[in-house]
């Protein structure tokens, strides 16, 4: 496939214009994201049929017209797997894509499963073999090779000559509705900011904490994420969990007891052992009235394994009547999501002696799925409750 190198920005900006014209556009990016908190992008590719280029952003200090294309709600962008891909639009430019849509998730929706990749995809329709032994390569070291060129041409090519199949297959199926809602949530999720004061909640035994632990570990864990942040390094390049977990755990007021600890992380004290103990002083300054509630776990709840199993087994019932695979309707974590709002609405219920009808922000129960299987789960958990 012929290609053109875009390396500076007049070339950019007429590119772009031609490409303002395109009803559907083929992207991909490529970055290197090894020892950083966020990806360094690396390589741009796109393709409306005619035209396939790619876009050397490190040449390149002006990637306007590039996000412009993003934003244009006329013309349909179809990525694979377009997670990460999201994370390189929010932290290079916080361009959130209009009009996209995700090749993966289409094919999630015709049976191929939730993570296809794009070689096996262009091997399931084409029968070709795409060589990826480029795809692990440093992407931000100039110049690039012509291998790597080739390869990086190739994710586009096949990508724009797949889409009117997969569109025509997903029609036919009656559910290109779905797969453009399940895009539009992976967006979503993607450009929601991080609530830093959770974040203590996703480190792996914090529930064993009591409210005060948990104060100290609140603390410990937004301090990371701000190192993380303004050093650009991943999470545990700064400290790692058990290392916040122990400190939290054990409170040390000075570093000879801080070293002493058991399940810290020795590296972490020696580079970070002083940092860190400002924090938990800082933290041991918080009104007790302020400290986090304990977190109860959900297996905890009386009958949790049964009820799990039995709302399960219902979203499988309604799976296999409607010709999807289950996990096209709820993940283990999505129904989990669903029984802690579950169990908490009717805790408050008791509470309030009263029914309440606010609209809840889980999975299951907005767009496609409520509308599918989300109102009858409902009710079924409802007599299940009462039960």
């Amino acid at each position: 496939m012929q290609y053109q190198l875009i390396e500076d920005e007049i070339s950019l900006q007429k590119l772009c214009q031609q490409y303002s014209k395109a009803k559907v556009l083929a992207i991909d990016t490529e970055f290197v994201r090894t020892r950083t908190l966020y990806p360094r992008l690396g390589l741009l590719q796109i393709f409306d049929g005619e035209q396939l280029a790619l876009i050397d952003p490190i040449a390149i200090n002006d990637l306007s017209p590039f996000w412009q294309l993003l934003a244009n709600e006329n013309i349909i962008k179809v990525l694979h797997a377009c997670s990460e891909d999201l994370e390189v639009f929010l932290t290079s430019a916080n361009c959130k894509p209009v009009n996209l849509i995700d090749s993966q998730i289409i094919m999630s929706f015709l049976g191929h499963g939730l993570s296809m990749g794009y070689a096996a995809m262009v091997e399931h329709f084409t029968g070709v073999q795409l060589d990826k032994s480029e795809s692990r390569t440093d992407w931000t070291k100039r110049p690039l090779t012509q291998k790597q060129l080739d390869y990086a041409s190739a994710d586009v090519d096949y990508l724009f000559q797949l889409y009117p199949k997969l569109i025509v297959e997903i029609e036919q199926a009656g559910r290109l509705d779905y797969a453009k809602q399940e895009t539009q949530l992976l967006i979503e999720r993607k450009f929601t900011a991080i609530d830093e004061d959770n974040l203590y909640r996703q480190i792996k035994l914090a529930w064993r904490l009591n409210p005060q632990q948990l104060n100290t570990l609140q603390y410990l864990a937004r301090w990371r994420f701000q190192q993380a942040k303004k050093r650009d390094l991943p999470i545990g390049f700064v400290a790692k969990d058990h290392t916040l977990l122990a400190i939290a755990q054990y409170n040390p007021q000075n570093i000879e007891v801080m070293n002493k600890l058991q399940g810290a992380e020795l590296l972490d004290l020696r580079h970070k052992g002083k940092a860190m103990l400002s924090i938990v002083k800082l933290a041991s300054q918080t009104s007790e009235r302020d400290y986090p509630a304990k977190i109860n776990r959900l297996d905890e709840y009386p009958g949790y394994k049964q009820i799990f199993k039995t709302v399960k087994a219902f979203i499988v019932a309604i799976a296999e009547q409607h010709g999807l695979a289950i996990e096209n309707l709820a993940s283990k974590k999505q129904i989990n999501q669903f029984l802690t709002w579950h169990f908490n609405i009717n805790e408050v219920r008791i509470l309030a002696s009263e029914s309440l009808t606010q609209t809840p922000n889980v999975d299951i129960l907005m767009g496609w799925r409520n509308e599918l299987f989300g109102q009858t789960l409902q009710a079924f958990a409802e007599r299940d409750f009462k039960d």
